[in-house]
């Protein structure tokens, strides 16, 4: 399903939400194409918002159960937004890259990216308020992309409501070269490779994603071994979309879950806690001037740590 609008309802101050019925999508129920939506997030708020007939169908109020058909337009109003107010005196965050439009921050892993449920304070979010993010929501201002709480290295963020419509639309036109290094479980036979496998809602599990799952979304991951240590395979993953959690699935996916995932994988054998997964590589031209703009992270400690371990041929487990 895609976003083709994002506006405030005028007078109320709600959010109104846009999408149009994709292909894969016919004939699949109007609260399981709604839960996959970030905005939505499970199938229990789709069907309170039905419940509520703040979702219609070509104008007209549908219930949670309506069959969806290709190319019908699905509106949702959402409830009043509620307004988080950045929390001062966050631990600062390292920037890798700033100028006036915008700047690339090197998150650690740990810390969630903006205010949701649960996470009202100490988030990125919070950490950047004195740098002023621009754009988007008005709880996760600037924010372009995410990093799942496990992850860490390099995010953008804008500071400029135009320059934040133009980076996310060149995420979605892939003009940012986005990289990760990750560590794999088991020796991939092939040096290079690409996975290509839909992604959506893991329809046991509602927190989790899966190939296939409800409502599922083309997601293309390519790949290259950069080590081979064993038990394990250091890989460079360059995202061609952005699903959520699109390479720990994936990798998953192949039989090779990335070291460390709390979700994905068979269990934590270097005891890091999180999952092995850095954004390592961000490459743009800058929407305002076109210049190149590159920027890298070296691995943390906590990560180093476990590599060397596996290039000494340590047992990690």
């Amino acid at each position: 399903m895609s976003l083709d609008t994002a506006e405030l309802n005028p007078g109320s101050g709600a959010p109104v939400r846009t999408y149009m019925v994709q292909p894969e999508e016919d004939g699949l129920r109007l609260d399981v194409i709604l839960a996959t939506r970030d905005e939505v997030g499970s199938r229990s708020q789709a069907a309170l918002l039905c419940d509520r007939h703040a979702v219609t169908i070509e104008g007209r109020d549908r219930a949670k159960s309506t069959r969806v058909v290709s190319g019908q337009t699905i509106v949702v109003a959402f409830p009043e937004p509620v307004e988080f107010a950045p929390v001062t005196g966050t631990a600062p965050v390292k920037l890798a890259y700033e100028d006036q439009w915008l700047l690339v921050v090197d998150k650690p892993a740990g810390m969630v990216v903006h205010h949701a449920k649960g996470h009202t304070s100490g988030t990125l979010v919070d950490a950047l308020v004195e740098h002023e993010p621009a754009g988007g929501e008005s709880f996760r201002p600037g924010i372009v992309h995410r990093l799942d709480k496990g992850t860490s290295g390099l995010l953008l963020v804008a500071k400029d409501v135009a320059v934040h419509r133009n980076l996310q639309q060149m995420i979605r036109d892939r003009e940012v070269d986005r990289r990760y290094l990750a560590l794999v479980h088991g020796d991939l036979a092939a040096p290079t490779g690409t996975i290509e496998a839909p992604i959506g809602r893991d329809p046991h599990r509602r927190k989790t994603m899966a190939v296939g799952g409800s409502a599922a979304r083309d997601a293309v991951t390519h790949f290259t071994v950069l080590e081979r240590l064993g038990a394990f395979t250091l890989v460079e993953a360059t995202l061609q979309t952005g699903r959520t959690h699109q390479i720990r699935v994936h990798f998953l996916a192949i039989g090779h879950p990335v070291v460390g995932d709390p979700t994905y994988a068979r269990r934590d054998v270097a005891g890091l806690g999180r999952q092995f997964l850095h954004s390592h590589s961000l490459r743009f031209s800058h929407p305002v001037d076109g210049a190149e703009v590159c920027v890298e992270s070296p691995l943390p400690p906590d990560l180093q740590e476990v590599l060397e371990r596996a290039r000494a041929g340590v047992r990690l487990g």
